[in-house]
């Protein structure tokens, strides 16, 4: 449960806790992106694996100190995403939910549903997948307006929605133009970034990983989610001062992610929060 305030102090604190610890996060992700969520977790100060298979997921959720599961191209079974959430959850270790396509693709929809389960530490999505996702959770059918893996609702409108959510999980994120983080301590919202961020495949898996990393290094989760988003922005408004476009803002992106220290998030950091 979330109890410390969510101030630019806090957020660089958490920056600190994540190089000290540098946490091995055991990432069931997507095809498309593993590469770049890997290289994002390398450059944040953090180590990264991807082991997919139902043999093995549930002894390495286990050996890692954090898990990501993400939906983003899915299995077509859905043996692996229960073994390794089932293993992080015997095993005590922090795991976050990113359901892609559940405000809008059944399957998907569903399996992110019954994951709810295991009691995820954190849910982080866009909006039309928060609000997607609760609306399964309450017997409904149809998820929210997203197109494919893209959202069509602001994050201000999945707040609701994150809320219902903390039934399930320790805090819950909305990303868009200003992420919203939802816990029991109140609502954060972060502004920044870079609209080239929507330009490059993987931002959103990565920073999926990165809130499971900071949830192994923080022990406060509305604090590890609001740090994970906070090092994204300011990551990308320092790429965005560098480069124009999306293939030289990507490299750019890794860098800063890699560059980026607790001062700078002290001095960059904006974050209102709501008690």
């Amino acid at each position: 449960m979330s109890s410390a305030p969510i101030t630019a102090d806090a957020l660089a604190d958490a920056l600190a806790a994540l190089r000290d610890r540098a946490p091995l996060v055991h990432a069931v992700t997507n095809y498309v992106t593993a590469g770049f969520t890997a290289n994002v977790l390398l450059a944040a100060g953090t180590s990264a694996a991807m082991v997919d298979n139902r043999d093995e997921a549930t002894l390495f959720a286990g050996v890692a100190d954090a898990v990501l599961i993400n939906l983003g191209t899915p299995h077509d079974t859905a043996d692996v995403y229960h073994a390794t959430a089932r293993g992080a959850q015997d095993a005590g270790t922090p795991w976050v939910l990113d359901p892609i396509g559940a405000g809008g693709l059944p399957w998907r929809g569903a399996l992110a549903r019954d994951l709810l389960e295991y009691r995820p530490t954190a849910v982080r999505g866009n909006a039309s997948e928060i609000i997607g996702l609760y609306g399964l959770t309450a017997g409904g059918t149809e998820g929210g307006g997203g197109r494919g893996v893209d959202s069509s609702d602001d994050p201000s409108d999945a707040v609701p929605a994150a809320r219902g959510l903390l039934e399930w999980a320790g805090a819950v994120s909305a990303s868009g133009a200003v992420d919203h983080v939802v816990s029991p301590a109140g609502t954060t919202r972060i502004t920044g970034g870079s609209v080239l961020l929507t330009r490059v495949t993987g931002t959103g898996c990565s920073l999926g990983a990165l809130v499971a990393a900071y949830c192994a290094a923080v022990p406060d989760v509305g604090l590890a989610v609001a740090a994970a988003h906070t090092h994204v922005t300011v990551a990308a408004d320092v790429a965005a001062d560098r480069a124009s476009s999306p293939g030289s803002f990507a490299v750019a992106y890794l860098d800063a992610l890699h560059e980026v220290s607790p001062d700078d998030v002290r001095r960059r950091a904006r974050v209102e929060h709501d008690a």
